[in-house]
C-alpha cells in the first residue's frame, strides 16, 4: 500500500532505509525522533505523509533557499506546496492560503520565526494538520553543534496542537542531543529512529600534518588526484579560507571562497555558480554546507579541523551523494586544536556548555589519532542501528586503497628528514610495543562492552604513553596524556590489570 503511493507520488520503487519505519510512526500519530544522514531521503518522510493522508504537513526548516527549492520540485511533480518567508508580497501570501482552505494535499515550509507570530498561532488552531517537522532540529539542542536561539520557542507547537504529531529530523546527533531535542519540544514518549550513517561509497581517511606546509602538499596531491566532479575545501577561520583559495586560484581553474563575512548576494551568487559547475572547487567555512545537495562532490578535504565529530560527519556527509565513490580526507595537526581550544575558550557559553565542547573536542582529536575502523566508529558514535568491525574501505582497513591521497612525492630534504625522525620517535621498543597491543585489544574489547567508540575511550597517544611508560599506580597514570579524574575513576584499576 505505502509502497504503491511512494511508486505514484513520487516515481521511487521503494523507501530507503529508515524512511519506511519513520512514515509508519506518523501515520500512527507518533511523536519521532529521527537521524538519517546528509542525503539520507529526510524530506521524503514529511513530504510522503501529506500526500498519503491528503492533508496540510507544516514544515519548519531554517533556510530560505531550501524551501524554495523544495516548493519548486515538489510543484514539478504535482504536488501542492509553498513557503512562507520575508519580503514576500500579500498576494503571493494569500494565494498560498487559500490553496489551504481548499482542503487536501498541502505542503507548508516557514523558518522558525514566523511560527512565534501571534496570527499563525491562532491561525493553525482551527486547521486539519498532519504533522509538524522539525528540519535541522539539532538546532533546538544548547548541546548540539549548531544551537539557534530562533529554534528554542518551537515547543509552542505541542502547546498549542497537542493533537498533532512532531517528527524532528536531524543529520547528525548523539543520544544526549536528542534527549534534549524531546525535552525542548515537549514531545511525548517519541519513537527513535537513527539510521543510514554508513556510507559504503565513501572512503573515510586522516593524515597528521606538522605545519601547513606538509597540508598544502597533501591538499594539492588530494587535487591532481581527483581531476572530475567538484571538491568542497573546508577551513576553520575566515582568513585561511581567503588565503587558501588565493593560493589554489594560481594552479587550478574555478576556484571560489565562501563564508560568512560575505554580503548575502555575494553569498548568494556563490552558491550558483558551485551549483551550476562554474565553480568547481570551493573552499568554505562551516558557514557553508546546510541544504547544499550537490550529486557529485568527489572529494571533501577537512584542511583545518572542525570542532567536533557532528560537524566532521555531516561535512563529509557532502562528497558521493550519487552513490559513486568519493574521498573524505582530513588533515589534521596539533594546531587546530589550539584554534579550536581559542574558539571555546572565548565563546559566552556557559560553563556546563563549555565543558560538553571541550569533550566533544577532545573525542574528535582522539578519532584522528585513533587506529581502528573509520566507518564503524561513526556508527558506534551515534548508535546506528547498523553495525560493522571492519568497513573495508577507510585508510585504517585498506591503507592501499586506489581512493586513498597519497603520500606527496615532491618533499624537501629537511622535511623528509623530519618525517623519518617523527616516525622513528613513535616506535616502541619489543616490550613496550607487546604492551601497546594488549591495550588496544582492551580498548576494543571495553568499547563493545559500553557500546561506544573506542576513540571515546582513549585514543592511540593515550594507549601508546601508557605502554611506554608502564605506570604501576593510579597516580602514575594520572600524568598520561588523555586521562582526567573521571577516566582514572572509570578505567583506572583496569589499566593497571592489563599492564601489570
Amino acid at each position: 500500500m505505502l509502497e504503491s503511493a511512494l511508486k505514484k507520488s513520487f516515481s521511487l520503487s521503494k523507501f530507503r532505509i529508515g524512511q519506511q519505519d519513520i512514515i509508519e510512526a506518523i501515520l500512527a500519530k507518533k511523536d519521532s525522533l529521527a537521524v538519517l544522514p546528509t542525503g539520507g531521503g529526510k524530506s521524503l518522510c514529511y513530504q510522503f505523509p501529506a500526500v498519503y493522508l491528503q492533508q496540510l504537513v507544516v514544515v519548519v526548516s531554517p533556510l530560505i533557499a531550501l524551501m524554495k527549492d523544495q516548493v519548486y520540485n515538489l510543484m514539478n511533480r504535482g504536488i501542492p506546496a509553498g513557503s512562507l518567508y520575508s519580503g514576500q508580497s500579500d498576494e503571493e501570501k494569500r494565494a498560498i492560503f487559500a490553496q489551504i482552505n481548499q482542503g487536501g494535499t498541502y505542503i507548508l515550509y516557514l523558518s522558525p520565526e514566523r511560527v512565534q507570530k501571534e496570527g499563525f498561532q491562532k491561525w493553525i488552531l482551527d486547521k486539519k494538520i498532519a504533522l509538524f517537522a522539525i528540519d535541522e532540529a539539532h538546532c533546538v539542542s544548547q548541546w548540539g553543534h549548531d544551537f539557534r536561539e530562533e529554534y528554542a520557542g518551537l515547543r509552542i507547537l505541542k502547546s498549542l496542537r497537542p493533537d498533532v504529531p512532531v517528527l524532528a529530523l536531524t543529520a547528525s546527533a548523539t543520544p544526549v542531543v536528542l534527549d534534549d531535542i524531546a525535552k525542548n519540544l515537549q514531545l511525548v514518549d517519541p519513537t527513535r529512529m537513527v539510521h543510514g550513517f554508513y556510507r559504503p561509497n565513501l572512503y573515510y581517511q586522516v593524515q597528521t600534518c606538522a605545519d601547513e606546509s606538509e597540508k598544502s602538499r597533501w591538499l594539492e596531491q588530494s587535487l591532481n588526484q581527483t581531476p572530475h566532479g567538484r571538491i568542497l575545501i573546508y577551513c576553520g577561520t575566515r582568513k585561511i579560507t581567503e588565503e587558501v583559495s588565493r593560493v589554489l586560484e594560481s594552479r587550478y581553474e574555478k576556484v571560489g571562497f565562501y563564508h560568512a563575512g560575505l554580503s548575502t548576494s555575494d553569498r548568494t551568487t556563490i552558491q550558483t555558480n558551485f551549483a551550476v559547475g562554474n565553480l568547481r572547487i570551493l573552499v568554505a567555512t562551516n558557514a557553508f554546507g546546510m541544504g547544499i545537495d550537490q550529486p557529485d562532490v568527489r572529494l571533501v578535504v577537512h584542511y583545518q579541523m572542525p570542532a567536533n565529530i557532528d560537524s566532521l560527519y555531516q561535512e563529509m556527509g557532502r562528497a558521493g551523494r550519487d552513490g559513486a565513490h568519493s574521498t573524505c580526507l582530513l588533515l589534521y595537526s596539533k594546531k587546530d586544536k589550539g584554534l579550536q581550544s581559542f574558539f571555546i575558550q572565548n565563546s559566552t557559553a556557559g560553563k556546563a556548555i563549555k565543558n560538553l565542547r571541550w569533550k566533544n573536542l577532545d573525542a574528535l582529536v582522539s578519532y584522528c589519532e585513533a587506529g581502528e575502523c573509520r566507518h564503524s566508529e561513526i556508527l558506534t558514535y551515534y548508535r546506528d542501528s547498523q553495525r560493522l568491525k571492519k568497513c573495508g574501505h577507510c585508510d585504517t582497513c585498506d591503507p592501499q586503497s586506489s581512493r586513498i591521497v597519497q603520500e606527496p612525492v615532491i618533499q624537501i630534504k629537511a622535511y623528509s628528514k623530519k618525517k623519518q625522525l617523527q616516525k622513528f620517535n613513535d616506535n616502541l621498543d619489543a616490550e613496550s610495543e607487546m604492551r601497546f597491543q594488549k591495550l588496544r585489544n582492551w580498548r576494543k574489547a571495553k568499547a563493545t562492552e559500553l557500546d561506544v567508540p573506542a576513540f571515546v575511550i582513549f585514543g592511540d597517544r593515550t594507549l601508546r604513553e601508557l605502554a611506554e611508560v608502564n605506570p604501576r599506580n593510579l597516580d602514575q597514570i594520572r600524568s598520561i596524556h588523555g586521562i582526567g579524574e573521571t577516566k582514572l575513576e572509570k578505567f583506572g584499576w583496569d589499566l593497571l590489570a592489563e599492564l601489570t
